[in-house]
């Protein structure tokens, strides 16, 4: 009997009967195996986004298959690319050889050709007959709408504010997010079906879930009460909250009076958005006090230095102790102390300002919600949830900022996802499993020698003397021309993206092509075991085993 090697392009003819029949695989003591490792940049994302398999689809110039795999998993593309901090470009593998790749720019060019083309998401799901209540229309509260009702269940959202949005709308200035970005990819949600009713504060969870036959309820109330600090002062008036100031830049048809000259006290990024913003109403002078280092300021540092140049004056080791009888402000000199925290020096100073602004946190109101038997709620205001993001009362979940967790859109758009797969299993009586995650790909899988220099794409900016008088983006978005370019400098990290080269190294003909898409498979007969296809792998995609004896 005869057999001929499957994937040679010439014809061999093998005796099997004959002693070794030039076949080589009782030869190997490793055999190697193909397999999907976690892109560091999906593993990065507090959304769960596919990064990879959307940044595939804009490779190959498929945009709307792009964008319709990023919807999979986040319905705020467009918000996202702009708001999100990019966690999954600190992650990028890509670093290592030049630049991390640029992908939250791609994400927003995805969005925008999304509202510009009107391209919609798919409900695919029946209906499940189940109606769920969602409260808040922040991004969790959407995030989990627009995912219940694609999952087949009715939705409706009650927000107690004048307008949707939530923190996306009332904490982020629209200098970073523009307002018609935000409602064209609300509008999109809602034209699902989901439905909102806007002015509805809800007092009293229990009878709205049993008056409106709702069968779960989703808590996505953002932190919108400003910490408050104690500082002696004979005029009160002088001094305001932040998310009260970026709040009546929203609501009130005359912005806020701030005065010539404001100082803002706090150091994370409502903070450096509180001073940008005075600079665009008219101050002459935006200080922001902050009682640690540069170095200790939650605000990231990318804010920190376009606040810089746009005229932002940060006083660091300093704190507010006063407000005395004339108006002006009384600080205290801080200094490191011997284990780098800071302390008094009591060396005071005072600065002249017409306002102080507190931007200090925020906190969530949930005086209505301990009023639901079996929830928990942590001294700092927080609510306790378990692993399926439900609180101690069955029915009733809660997300985004209300339970412990990095208080960003990226973050709550993920508590969303997480909670409606959970809400979903509850109302079928099923219990959601999170599918095991793969091996991380870090760049010491990769051969990255194997990959051209191509630095990434350098979004435009806003001109200073323009940022530092309108509230227009700052920011600019990529063309179609350098969106390509940035979507095709991904590694595809950890997953075989068929480039052929273990076919090519093959000494043996044991890589077998299984057509477009199929990537391939080893014919074990003919493969001895000798790993140059796993060593010349770019991404990362082949393993060796011991070989099963």
């Amino acid at each position: 009997m005869s057999q001929q090697h499957p994937d040679v392009p010439f014809a061999i003819t093998l005796d099997v009967g004959s002693s070794l029949a030039n076949l080589t695989g009782s030869w190997r003591t490793e055999r190697p195996v193909y397999l999907d490792r976690l892109p560091p940049c999906n593993s990065a994302c507090p959304a769960g986004e596919n990064i990879q398999a959307w940044l595939a689809h804009a490779e190959d110039g498929d945009y709307e298959a792009a964008w319709h795999e990023v919807m999979r998993n986040n319905p705020l593309p467009a918000i996202m690319g702009r708001a999100c901090y990019h966690p999954c470009e600190g992650a990028c593998n890509r670093s290592a050889l030049d630049d991390a790749i640029n992908i939250h720019a791609v994400e927003r060019f995805l969005g925008d050709q999304a509202i510009e083309k009107g391209w919609v998401p798919a409900v695919e799901a029946a209906p499940s007959g189940k109606k769920v209540l969602v409260i808040g229309a922040g991004p969790s509260g959407l995030s989990a709408a627009y995912h219940l009702r694609r999952l087949g269940h009715a939705v409706t959202i009650r927000e107690a504010g004048p307008v949707p949005g939530g923190m996306m709308r009332f904490g982020i200035p629209a200098y970073r997010l523009p307002r018609e970005i935000v409602q064209a990819e609300i509008d999109r949600i809602l034209a699902m079906g989901v439905a909102l009713e806007l002015n509805h504060k809800v007092e009293d969870i229990q009878a709205e879930m049993k008056d409106g036959g709702f069968g779960a309820c989703f808590l996505a109330i953002g932190a919108h009460l400003a910490k408050r600090v104690n500082i002696p002062t004979p005029d009160a008036g002088k001094i305001l909250d932040a998310i009260g100031v970026l709040h009546e830049m929203e609501t009130s048809e005359n912005p806020p009076l701030l005065g010539r000259r404001v100082v803002v006290y706090g150091g994370g990024n409502t903070a450096i958005d509180v001073a940008r913003t005075a600079k665009r109403l008219g101050a002459e002078e935006a200080i922001i006090v902050y009682r640690r280092t540069r170095e200790m300021m939650p605000a990231h540092d990318f804010e920190v230095e376009e606040a810089l140049a746009e005229g932002v004056i940060l006083n660091w080791l300093t704190t507010i102790k006063e407000i005395d009888d004339s108006g002006s402000f009384v600080v205290e000199k801080m200094a490191l102390n011997d284990e780098g925290w800071p302390e008094p020096t009591g060396e005071f100073d005072t600065i002249e300002a017409d306002s102080l602004v507190l931007a200090l946190g925020q906190n969530v109101d949930t005086g209505f919600i301990a009023k639901v038997p079996g929830v928990e709620i942590a001294k700092d205001g927080v609510i306790q949830v378990g692993p399926d993001m439900m609180t101690g009362f069955e029915g009733l979940f809660a997300g985004g900022d209300m339970v412990p967790s990095e208080r960003t859109v990226t973050v709550a758009v993920g508590h969303g996802k997480k909670a409606a797969r959970h809400i979903d299993d509850w109302l079928r009586g099923e219990r959601y499993e999170h599918p095991p995650r793969h091996e991380l790909a870090g760049v010491d899988k990769l051969n990255t020698w194997y990959y051209a220099d191509a630095p990434k794409t350098v979004q435009p900016e806003l001109d200073v003397v323009r940022r530092q008088t309108s509230f227009d983006e700052v920011h600019r978005g990529l063309d179609e021309t350098n969106a390509l370019y940035e979507a095709r400098r991904c590694l595809s990290c950890g997953n075989c993206f068929e480039c052929d080269n273990c076919y090519g190294v093959c000494p043996d003909n044991a890589v077998i092509k299984l057509g477009p898409g199929k990537r391939f498979e080893f014919n074990y007969d003919y493969c001895k075991g000798c790993g140059i296809c796993a060593a010349e792998c770019p991404c990362g995609a082949i393993e060796m085993v011991p070989e099963n004896i």
